[in-house]
């Protein structure tokens, strides 16, 4: 390194004794260099913070990610071959690259794409089921989220979908108001209505374009009685009154996870407050192996309710994730008759929650416990 830095400045530092006038020359040389670089680096960070924002905060929020891409990249090509064109023939070659890379744009923009919608939140796409063309699947990213039959309201596809109907059966009969942490395919709001006839229902979701694909092809109907809230569901949470609900679903979820704010301790006391005393919590969870999640949100919805319990596949415990559905109640909860292919209840739930953590909004690390590493 020594020995390099010498190589390089031995022969300017002996011209510059040399000739002041070289010395002269020298320093305006790397005078002008550094103008130069420094315009660069300034036009280079210029741009790399506008496109970071301008894409970030304008492009992806009116369009999906991947016409965008297409789109810029199709420009940035023409551009080039203009620029090569402009340039004389010397700059063919260039040219001849940009129209493979425009040939290459179009394969990919042919190509099947993955997502009929994306939002901020998700990338989307219904499916129609091969043999029933009334059964459609809400798929975000690569989870099916929910499932709606258009022709049969009650009929619920999914195991973990027919136990929280299992839980809001064996409540006591008549009208429901219910409250719904996440609207997804919007099928519990349809069993409810169906089975349940003038219950009320208002749907907490976080994802305005989700709302609007469940009305266009999810048969989802709003009005008086089915109102939906967009935005975020803790925030949405303070401002319903005391008392007022007597069933509360909690089906939120960030790919395989809960989002966390909406698992702890001060999130669970706004739940408590909004329902009835002899009002019903069920929540949806995705846990595994240890169940340290499952454990750890029963503990601190002990913190609040005097009854709880849960629904666990029937092969429970089992190391590979699976959806299990946790039941909370300041009054005794109702017998649950579920299908033995549905899951289990556990009927001792404080032996299941035993060494559970509480998680609290400074501290609830949801995906870590949920990962069983």
């Amino acid at each position: 390194m020594t020995l390099s830095f010498f190589g390089f400045f031995a022969p300017a530092m002996l011209l510059t004794a040399v000739s002041p006038m070289v010395a002269k020359l020298l320093l305006q040389n790397l005078r002008e260099t550094g103008e130069v670089v420094g315009g660069l680096s300034a036009a280079g960070t210029v741009g790399a913070l506008f496109g970071t924002f301008f894409t970030g905060f304008v492009l992806v929020s009116a369009a999906p990610t991947r016409p965008v891409i297409i789109a810029l990249g199709g420009l940035l090509v023409v551009w080039g071959l203009v620029h090569a064109l402009t340039r004389g023939a010397g700059q063919l070659p260039s040219a001849g690259a940009g129209l493979g890379a425009i040939a290459v744009l179009v394969l990919a923009a042919a190509a099947a794409d993955p997502c009929d919608f994306e939002s901020a939140y998700a990338c989307g796409r219904i499916t129609v089921d091969d043999g029933d063309d009334s059964l459609r699947f809400l798929v975000l990213d690569t989870l099916r989220h929910g499932a709606v039959d258009l022709d049969d309201p009650t009929h619920l596809e999914f195991r973990y979908i027919n136990v929280i109907g299992d839980a809001i059966d064996a409540m006591p009969p008549g009208r429901l108001d219910a409250l719904h942490l996440g609207g997804g395919a919007f099928n519990v709001p349809r069993y409810v209505t169906a089975t349940r006839p003038g219950s009320t229902h208002l749907v907490l979701e976080i994802d305005p374009l989700l709302v609007d694909v469940a009305r266009d092809e999810l048969g989802l109907v709003t009005g008086p009685d089915l109102r939906v809230v967009t935005g975020d569901a803790r925030l949405a949470l303070a401002d319903l009154p005391t008392d007022s609900y007597d069933l509360i679903v909690g089906d939120a979820f960030g790919g395989l996870s809960v989002p966390w704010h909406l698992t702890t301790s001060e999130f669970i006391a706004e739940l408590d407050r909004v329902l009835r005393p002899d009002g019903l919590y069920v929540m949806n969870v995705i846990d595994g192996g240890e169940n340290r999640f499952v454990e750890a949100e029963l503990a601190t919805l002990a913190e609040h309710f005097d009854h709880r319990g849960a629904v666990v596949p029937n092969d429970w415990p089992q190391p590979a994730p699976a959806n299990q559905i946790l039941i909370a109640s300041d009054a005794p909860l109702p017998e649950l008759d579920v299908e033995l292919a549905h899951g289990v209840v556990v009927g001792d739930i404080d032996l299941f929650a035993g060494d559970g953590q509480i998680l609290t909004d400074d501290f609830a690390p949801v995906e870590q416990l949920a990962a069983n590493p």
